[in-house]
């Protein structure tokens, strides 16, 4: 899969207000999701959240892994901040 493929199928799934992904072989992800989702949820749900539309990729092997990060908008911004 491409990685723009990948983020249609997250941002169709999910509300989220930005997906970024990264690959260099189109079967090996990282995501980067952002959402007010991901408020209030322990870290095993926020994964389940990303991973559960992914799923059928998985399966069928068009996808082999996946790495994911979650963040609330607020979290977001203060990541940006701290990394630039």
């Amino acid at each position: 899969m491409e990685n723009i493929e990948v983020q249609a199928v997250l941002m169709r799934s999910l509300p989220l207000q930005a997906v970024h992904v990264i690959s260099n072989d189109n079967s090996h992800f990282q995501v980067i999701a952002i959402g007010e989702i991901f408020n209030n949820l322990s870290r095993v749900k926020k994964h389940q959240a990303v991973y559960a539309p992914l799923i059928e990729y998985i399966a069928d092997n068009r996808i082999h892994s996946v790495s994911i990060k979650t963040y609330t908008p607020a979290e977001w911004a203060r990541h940006c901040m701290l990394n630039s």
